[in-house]
């Protein structure tokens, strides 16, 4: 039996996907939990073998979580489950530490497949993000500018190209605007460019975003 946690801050969701996963015999959703911080105290305190993980979710985010759980939770399996399309943050998730990254608009059977492959101690990423990751590790490859970026100023960075303002960012990730606003002020000194155009510019030129 592959024991289960899905962490996700949307109830509805929360509760599809656990009616899915428990029709499939064997797999047990042994806990839920709704923002980062509930995630964590369940992976460290529930018995469990995969951990499914929204990326975005309010305070701790998926990301920093993989972060931690390196230390408190090492063998634990941690598979992505994300609106976000894979080639925005599969690698990054992956160099965190999870075991896969698989879209939320997805068929049931392939994150079945993809649960019970990083039970078994695989990985779950498609062909072309293994592709991409081989490349972020050619050592003749130099780094691009978005990659020189902390986690949640790349996240940000998706936001602003997605076209989302400072206000509706700040409110999405549980942030206060004059926070969002500083990530902002770093993410362009970082990259070399003045204004939210620039910024979008180069995402849908990386394909990074849909235009």
């Amino acid at each position: 039996m592959i024991r289960v946690i899905i962490a996700d801050d949307h109830t509805i969701f929360r509760h599809g996907l656990k009616k899915i996963l428990e029709e499939n015999k064997d797999i047990q959703v042994v806990a839920e939990a709704s923002n980062g911080s509930d995630a964590l105290d369940k992976a460290c305190k529930v018995d469990c073998d995969v951990l499914l993980l929204d990326i975005s979710m309010p305070g701790l985010t998926g990301l920093d979580l993989l972060k931690v759980l390196k230390t408190h939770r090492p063998k634990l399996k941690v598979l992505i489950l994300s609106m976000y399309p894979e080639h925005q943050y599969a690698i990054r998730a992956l160099k965190a530490g999870a075991a896969g990254y698989i879209n939320k608009a997805s068929a049931a059977e392939e994150l079945i497949e993809a649960i019970k492959k990083v039970y078994s101690d695989g990985k779950y990423i498609t062909p072309e993000i293994a592709e991409r990751f081989l490349f972020e590790f050619d050592s003749h490859t130099d780094k691009q500018p978005h990659e020189l970026l902390t986690d949640r100023e790349y996240q940000i960075l998706c936001m602003i190209a997605s076209g989302k303002t400072v206000s509706m960012i700040a409110e999405e990730l549980n942030l206060s605007v004059k926070t969002v606003s500083t990530h902002r002020v770093h993410i362009l000194e970082k990259m070399g460019m003045k204004n939210n155009a620039e910024l979008t510019h180069y995402m849908i030129k990386k394909g990074l975003v849909e235009p």
